[in-house]
């Protein structure tokens, strides 16, 4: 297994989503290999980072002291059990307990599941952090649009939009290949002053949409579609200023 295809599983070797033959041949590589090792500990010290700053929903306080109350109750209750019949009833009122915990459950797991547009905004915001700890923000560095558009030509199924913002203050530096929403996708590079722009950009059955904002760990993310093509937004500059590059690069 050479570092390409290393690189290309580290995700799901750290998901442990491989099976066991091909993660095997990944951690033997990465723990030969030197530079895909940095990488690999790069990747964990950003996942275990998102594992701590995702929000937690504690179930309400009450809740518990009203359970406990509950199974106190069910216990008297079986002690002066005797009979079959009295078992049946416990079995029943068991059920009915057991009915009202399944729905808290999955009344708190609800709250706490983020939405899938959400789910994509946080993945968005992984690969930007990804690509300024690899050190692999371009695979192809040029401000000329008329480079970057060509480079992508058969490494996707699609021709992406490349736009020179320059005139606006977001001069183009470059484009790379990346990976989100199970697809390879083209990331276009922006600058903005000191701020570096990631641009996702992949095809889109839906139809056209105004920007959606969303606030990952100090990141703001924009999305928008245009022309059946999707556009994921990310830096760490203000919104405002992510709001006008949106707004430049839609015109």
């Amino acid at each position: 297994m050479n570092c390409q295809q290393a690189r290309e599983l580290m995700d799901a070797y750290l998901d442990q989503e491989l099976d066991l033959m091909t993660s095997s041949q990944v951690g033997r590589h990465v723990a030969e290999c030197e530079g895909c090792g940095e990488v690999y500990a790069k990747y964990r010290r950003v996942r275990d980072g998102v594992s701590e700053q995702m929000p937690y929903f504690a179930a309400p306080p009450k809740l518990e002291e009203k359970i406990r109350a509950e199974l106190d109750l069910r216990k008297e209750e079986r002690r002066a059990a005797k009979t079959v019949a009295n078992w049946g009833r416990w079995a029943a009122i068991a059920a009915c307990v057991a009915g009202v915990l399944l729905f808290t459950f999955v009344s708190v797991r609800a709250l706490r599941r983020p939405s899938g547009s959400e789910l994509l905004a946080q993945e968005v915001v992984s690969s930007h952090i990804r690509s300024l700890l690899a050190n692999h923000l371009s695979d192809v560095v040029s401000s000329d649009q008329h480079t970057v558009k060509p480079w992508f030509s058969g490494k996707l199924d699609f021709a992406p939009v490349v736009k020179d913002l320059s005139a606006d203050g977001f001069p183009l530096i470059g484009g790379r290949l990346d990976y989100l929403n199970d697809r390879p996708v083209a990331a276009l590079i922006y600058k903005h002053r000191q701020h570096t722009i990631n641009l996702f950009t992949w095809p889109s059955a839906g139809g056209d949409s105004g920007p959606q904002s969303y606030s990952v760990r100090g990141y703001h993310v924009l999305q928008w579609t245009r022309a059946q093509m999707t556009y994921w937004a990310v830096s760490d500059m203000s919104a405002a200023d992510l709001n006008n590059f949106a707004r430049d690069f839609m015109r």
